[in-house]
């Protein structure tokens, strides 16, 4: 078997006035063909799982390019063309195939695309033919669009928010691509539309006990290949945005439409109920503070560069100022410029400073005063699971008695190893402060003797019923009550 592998992903939030072009590839990765590390990043495990199907089996994986850049706003056009054209040469290149196996998003946006991996799939279905298989594995914070089915054969999303999952789902598309092709299966997708969108964090209930459900009826029945939930993308503001169901099955659409669809309801009945309790910055520093032991992590779930947003605001930071804390530790605030300065002041330099605040609206104000530059940390990295992750040129500053991370590379906070990389140790501390949804919580749960979910500002548009969309769909809860109940007097 001949096989062609490549991954292209970034999730695009509309909203955020930072736009991505090639340079932020390279910044996050950027892996010609046989470049990819050994450990994947978040969209690219098929890569990584290929290689080692692939020398089991002694087919051959041919592999192009792979990159992923840290979520933003809108893709330059060019970027994104001249990426895909790479792949898509790529693969013409290397006809024929038996099947094309990708890593992508699903929620990336380019000017003048709004359905970038629609557009891809398309292109690449155009090559291969109908008769040659072609699926991917993606992130479900994404947009099932009507075209992305109508071009692959079937899809693997990850199940678990947090995603740490990448790599076991990689191992189920490859696993259902490896019987196809050896002729075991014949793989159909069916969809429903939840007509929802929401947040739906595994690592507390209902989702919890939902997404063991599927992993049951998965390992109970043998018609059923696969089943995802992709929970869309609420910052995505694109025609397709909402939550869906997707089953797998070999060869039974009809029950595949049956069971996404019970299951689709299922999730929708219980819709408002799925998000983690959220507080304001004043509670969330007073509990903190109240807590008589630490660290007591506060996320700043919102201001997320892993939704998109610049990860600059000052919010948080500003309230604890205001309480009078000082045991307490940042990490991070995006502000490249303040790291160059930093940079050329040197370690134990203490000089005047602004820094954050400087992206958008509702993040806060800058924040000006002396600090004392602690550590500085060429191309820091933290980890990530089994992988990296990358959060550039850093520096550990002090300021009032408050470690601040200040980095160059936007990246949400993974993992405690962001504070010790820079020097901080994260367990001597009363209080952390991370900008991270829900990722944060695999490993920082760990450390965390109270873990407090802080709303602080507007960097994020996290209310659909109140978000000013311009091309999202409106037939969706909650922007209205029950879509799924006919209008009376409807047909």
């Amino acid at each position: 078997m001949r096989i062609f592998t490549a991954a292209l992903a970034t999730e695009t939030n509309t909203f955020s006035p930072i736009c991505i072009d090639k340079r932020a590839f390279e910044a996050s990765l950027y892996a010609p063909p046989g470049a990819h590390p050994e450990t994947p990043t978040l969209c690219t495990a098929p890569i990584t799982v290929g290689r080692q199907v692939a020398a089991e089996k002694g087919w051959q994986l041919i592999e192009g390019t792979a990159a992923w850049a840290d979520p933003a706003g809108l893709v330059n056009r060019q970027t994104y063309e001249d990426l895909r054209d790479e792949i898509v040469d790529q693969l013409r290149a290397a006809l024929p195939v038996d099947a094309v196996v990708l890593g992508l998003h699903g929620a990336m946006v380019a000017d003048g695309y709004e359905d970038t991996e629609g557009d891809l799939l398309a292109r690449i279905r155009e090559i291969i033919g109908p008769d040659v298989l072609l699926c991917a594995e993606l992130d479900p914070h994404s947009h099932l669009t009507d075209k992305r089915v109508a071009a692959a054969d079937f899809f693997v999303f990850f199940k678990e928010f947090p995603h740490t999952d990448f790599v076991d789902r990689a191992k189920d598309l490859w696993r259902i691509a490896v019987d196809t092709l050896e002729g075991r299966v014949k793989p159909v997708m069916s969809v429903f539309d939840c007509r929802m969108i929401d947040v739906f964090p595994t690592s507390r209930e209902p989702m919890r006990s939902f997404v063991d459900k599927l992993m049951r009826i998965e390992k109970d029945d043998a018609d059923v290949l696969s089943l995802s939930v992709v929970h869309g993308f609420m910052a995505g503001d694109v025609p397709e945005m909402g939550t869906k169901m997707i089953a797998v099955t070999d060869g039974n659409r009809e029950k595949g439409q049956a069971l996404a669809s019970a299951l689709g309801l299922e999730l929708f009945a219980k819709r408002g109920t799925y998000r983690m309790p959220e507080i304001d910055e004043r509670r969330a520093v007073a509990e903190a503070i109240a807590a008589t032991a630490g660290p007591v992590v506060i996320a700043d779930m919102w201001d997320n560069p892993g939704g998109g947003t610049a990860g600059d605001a000052t919010v948080v930071l500003e309230e604890l100022l205001a309480s009078g804390v000082a045991d307490a530790a940042i990490g991070t605030i995006w502000d490249p410029m303040a790291v160059q300065i930093c940079m050329a002041a040197g370690e134990g330099a203490e000089i005047p400073l602004r820094f954050g605040a400087k992206s958008a609206p509702g993040t806060g104000s800058p924040i000006d005063g002396t600090v004392k530059v602690i550590n500085l940390v060429r191309n820091a990295e933290m980890r990530f699971g089994e992988s990296f992750a990358p959060f550039g040129d850093a520096a550990h500053i002090c300021y009032r008695g408050i470690d601040i991370i200040l980095n160059s590379t936007r990246a949400q906070s993974f993992d405690p190893s962001l504070f010790s990389v820079m020097g901080i140790d994260p367990r001597s501390k009363k209080i952390l402060v991370i900008k991270s949804t829900n990722h944060f919580f695999a490993s920082f749960s760990k450390i965390a003797s109270k873990i407090l979910y802080c709303s602080a500002g507007t960097p994020y548009p996290n209310d659909p019923a109140k978000t000013p969309y311009r091309r999202a769909r409106r037939d969706i809860w909650p922007i209205i009550a029950d879509p799924h109940t006919p209008k009376r007097g409807a047909a």
